[in-house]
C-alpha cells in the first residue's frame, strides 16, 4: 500500500513513520510512505505557501496553488484520481470501520493543513474524504495523518508479525478488547484469571467475549448501540450498565 503525505513538514512525519512497525514494514516494502513538501511547488522566490485571508481575520491561509500543484504532480505520478483524505475538525471521526474501507485502497493521499487552514477552493477541487481525529484543534494535519496511517497500516497483510492480533484488538465487532495477562502467574498477589490456564480454548473464547462486554459497557457504553451482541450479551451489559449508573 502507497501513503502519500503532502506536508509542510515532512521530516516531522517521515521521522515518526519510520521507526516500529510502520517503519519495520516500510524497510519491508510491505508499506510506501512519501513526505511530499508542498513549499517544492510554492510559486515566489521566498517557497511563501501562505498569505492572508480574505475578510480580515488572525492568521495566514494556505494558498490553493501550491496545494494544487502539489496534487496534480501525485496524480500524474499515480496515473489516477487518488483518493485524497483532508485532515480536518469538520470531518467525519475517525474510526476502526473507517480504517478498514481505506486499507482496501492501493494509494492514499492524506493533505495536511497549517495556520489557519486551506483556501476553500482547491479543498473543493481535490479533497474526497473529511477526516477528524477528535473534538480539538492542533497546529496543524501531521500527527492525525500519521495516525491514520498507522492504524491502517495495521490491516495491510503482513505488516504485523501475527496477522490475527490486527483482527481481535479494540473495536473489532464494536467491542472493546478484553483483559490480557502475562507471566508470572502471581504478581503483587494477583492471580491470572483460571480460565487461562486451563488450555480449553472453547472456554477461554467465552471468557474473552463476556470480558469485551463487561469493558466496554463499562468504559464506552456508546459503542453498544452498533455492537452484535446476543440476548444473554444484552442482558449482562444492561447489568453493567445499572451497577455503574450509566443505563
Amino acid at each position: 500500500m502507497q501513503f502519500y503525505i503532502m506536508t509542510l513538514f515532512p521530516e516531522m512525519v517521515m521521522n515518526g513513520l519510520n521507526t516500529s512497525i510502520t517503519g519495520r514494514a516500510i524497510q519491508k516494502g510491505l508499506l510506501s510512505v512519501e513526505a511530499v513538501n508542498i513549499r517544492d511547488y510554492a510559486f515566489n522566490k521566498h517557497n511563501s505557501v501562505d498569505d492572508y485571508p480574505y475578510g480580515g481575520g488572525a492568521g495566514m491561509l494556505m494558498q490553493a496553488e501550491p496545494v494544487y500543484q502539489c496534487y496534480h504532480a501525485l496524480e500524474e505520478r499515480i496515473g489516477k484520481r487518488p483518493r485524497v483524505v483532508y485532515l480536518s475538525p469538520q470531518g467525519e471521526t475517525f474510526h476502526q470501520k473507517m480504517a478498514e474501507e481505506l486499507a482496501e485502497e492501493e494509494e492514499l493521499v492524506f493533505l495536511c493543513g497549517h495556520y489557519e487552514g486551506i483556501d476553500e477552493r482547491v479543498l473543493e477541487e481535490i479533497v474526497t474524504d473529511y477526516v477528524s481525529i477528535g473534538d480539538y484543534v492542533l497546529t496543524g494535519g501531521e500527527l492525525p495523518a500519521m495516525i491514520m496511517v498507522d492504524a491502517i497500516s495495521r490491516l495491510v497483510p503482513g505488516v504485523l508479525h501475527n496477522d490475527v492480533s490486527a483482527e481481535f484488538e479494540s473495536f473489532q465487532d464494536n467491542l472493546l478488547e478484553y483483559p490480557q495477562y502475562s507471566r508470572p502467574e502471581v504478581w503483587h498477589g494477583k492471580q491470572v484469571p483460571e480460565v487461562l490456564l486451563s488450555g480449553h480454548h472453547a472456554n477461554i473464547e467465552k471468557w474473552r467475549r463476556r470480558e469485551s462486554v463487561i469493558r466496554t459497557a463499562k468504559n464506552r457504553p456508546d459503542l453498544l448501540v452498533r455492537a452484535e451482541l446476543t440476548e444473554e450479551e444484552k442482558t449482562l451489559a444492561r447489568k453493567i450498565l445499572e451497577e455503574t449508573g450509566k443505563a
